[in-house]
C-alpha cells in the first residue's frame, strides 16, 4: 500500500509556528494546520541532505514495506528514524525527490 502523507516544500524564510528539530537540523511548520498536510521545511546551512531535497518540493507517501519500495530505486537518503516508530527514506524519481515513510502505529507519536 502507498498512501499520500504530505507535501514538503523547502523554504529559506522563517515561518510562524515552526518547530526546530535540532537532531535533524531542520525547522518544520504547517503540517498539522494544513488540510492537505503541506509542510514547510527550513534547513540549517549545514544540514546533511542532498541539495535536491533542500531545494525542491517533495511528495511523501506512507508505505507498508519501505524495503520493498526502495528496491531498484535511486536512494538519495538512506532509511533512518527521525522519531520513534517512523522510518523514512528518499529516492530520486524523474529528477525529483520522493519520500517514503513506514510507520509503526504502536510507537509513532505524531505521524
Amino acid at each position: 500500500m502507498r498512501k499520500y502523507h504530505h507535501l514538503g516544500i523547502p523554504t529559506t524564510e522563517k515561518r510562524e509556528g515552526e518547530v526546530h528539530l535540532k537532531h535533524l537540523k531542520i525547522y518544520v511548520s504547517g503540517y498539522k494546520e494544513s488540510l492537505y498536510h503541506i509542510e514547510w521545511m527550513r534547513y540549517e546551512p549545514d544540514a546533511p541532505y542532498p541539495e535536491l531535497v533542500k531545494t525542491m518540493p517533495h511528495v511523501a507517501f506512507e508505505v507498508d514495506d519501505l524495503e520493498q519500495e526502495l528496491k531498484d530505486k535511486k536512494v538519495i537518503i538512506a532509511p533512518n528514524s527521525p522519531s520513534p516508530g517512523v522510518t523514512v527514506a528518499f529516492i530520486e524519481d524523474n529528477g525529483a525527490p520522493v519520500e517514503f515513510l513506514q510507520i509503526d502505529k504502536t510507537q509513532a507519536q505524531d505521524a
